[in-house]
């Protein structure tokens, strides 16, 4: 959420920003229209309150005299302008509401080296890794909905009888070359990043700290008999793991990672590619997320970047860096760089994390501070988060890459040892 005091201090800057995140001006402006009229009634609210409490005096001073009679006029004035202040307490609580509500659905502000643009067209490729798409070899680009079918790896068809379109169902290898990708990434980043198992269905509350309510309900699985959310990715959880707590600065950066599984409905995914693990419902993917003092938050950026890097290029993928631009951000992101891992049986670029600095957007929602060391009143953490590794699109990469001549896969050297040393499954 949007720091209102910086929308105030400088309306310009900040409508030019929410423009270039094609975000609602209108919307924007009715923030500011409202939080005039909030204030206004929080300062009338003053004055009735100053007023009422000299009465309280005056009339304290005419009893203490005797004069009960006087005491009455400032008493009548008192009942009346002690139901103005309620009627007006309520009116500034709807209002307050109403603004709260208005700054949920505006995105973040984004950074000033954020590449300006209106869509994906806009993003900037910074960097390339690994084989050039022309290089693979006609064995290579066959996609992995057909092959792993066709070994037993992937199990599309059962997968849709129990849960409907958009699921998928690994099996035998394919089961156990899902597990080896989630046990590299938590081994990957276990040096600095604390392990940690979230639930998988939060409270509405949570969703809403790091931006995926109200904006996104229609993409997410609700529970409404228990108001509980499946969450979306481990982000929503970890984020909200200190709500409303205050951290000392010397625990910071604190680092977290989590294993979960994760439920996006992908309400708008009609019309768009859904074959095999292009696009599913659930899956299963390592998250990294880190509180950081705003000092700390780029270098914290960049160390996601890298270890999220790292190891696609330890699995033998193709990948390549995206600096994502304005119009195309994400709704809490100040900025934001994707990986994308080439599949060359799919034939494209498969986004696989997105490695993101929200500055103190989230933290604001979910009331996340630290206590700064040479003193001072708490301050915001900013919060920053990337996939480790997200299995679907790294598994499909990873299966048409591998993938050798005679149809079997060649298991990359740094996941023998999670596949009980088997170099080759399927041959």
């Amino acid at each position: 959420m949007l720091d209102l005091r910086l929308l105030r201090s400088d309306p310009d800057s900040a409508a030019n920003a929410l423009a270039a995140r094609r975000a609602d001006i209108e919307q924007f402006k009715e923030v500011l229209r409202l939080d005039e009229r909030h204030r206004h009634l929080l300062r009338r609210l003053d004055e009735l309150r100053h007023e009422i409490n000299t009465l309280s005096g005056t009339v304290g001073q005419l009893r203490s005299r005797g004069l009960v009679d006087e005491a009455a006029k400032p008493i009548e004035r008192s009942r009346r302008l002690r139901a103005e202040v309620k009627a007006l307490s309520h009116n500034a609580a709807s209002q307050a509401e109403t603004i709260r509500s208005l700054l949920l659905q505006l995105p973040n502000l984004p950074a000033t080296e954020c590449p300006r643009g209106d869509g994906a067209d806009a993003n900037r490729v910074l960097k390339v890794e690994g084989s050039s798409p022309e290089s693979y070899g006609d064995h290579q680009r066959v996609p992995h909905w057909e092959f792993a079918t066709e070994k037993g790896w992937l199990d599309i068809e059962r997968a849709t009888k129990l849960s409907g379109s958009m699921f998928v169902l690994f099996r035998g290898a394919g089961a156990r070359l899902s597990r080896a990708l989630v046990l590299l990434a938590l081994d990957r980043n276990s040096d600095l990043y604390e392990e940690i198992r979230p639930p998988t269905l939060v409270h509405t509350e949570t969703m809403v700290s790091t931006g995926h309510l109200p904006k996104f309900a229609d993409d997410a699985y609700h529970l409404p008999r228990d108001d509980l959310w499946a969450i979306p990715t481990g982000e929503v959880p970890l984020t909200s793991l200190c709500k409303d707590e205050v951290l000392d600065e010397a625990d910071l950066p604190m680092r977290m990672m989590a294993h979960t599984s994760c439920f996006r409905r992908e309400a708008g995914a009609a019309g768009r590619d859904t074959r095999g693990l292009l696009r599913v419902h659930e899956f299963d993917k390592v998250e990294i997320l880190a509180y950081a003092t705003p000092a700390q938050a780029q270098d914290i950026h960049q160390e996601i970047l890298k270890r999220a890097s790292d190891v696609l290029e330890e699995l033998g993928l193709a990948y390549r860096v995206v600096d994502i631009c304005t119009g195309d951000l994400g709704n809490s992101s100040a900025r934001t760089f994707d990986l994308e891992v080439y599949a060359p049986g799919a034939g494209r670029w498969l986004e696989c994390s997105s490695v993101s600095w929200f500055s103190d957007y989230q933290a604001r929602r979910a009331n996340v501070r630290y206590r700064p060391s040479g003193g001072g009143r708490p301050r915001l953490v900013h919060t920053l988060n990337g996939s480790a590794l997200a299995v679907p699109r790294v598994w499909a990469a990873l299966t048409e890459t591998w993938r050798n001549p005679d149809g079997s896969m060649t298991v990359p050297p740094v996941l023998r040892e999670y596949m009980g040393g088997v170099e080759i499954i399927g041959g």
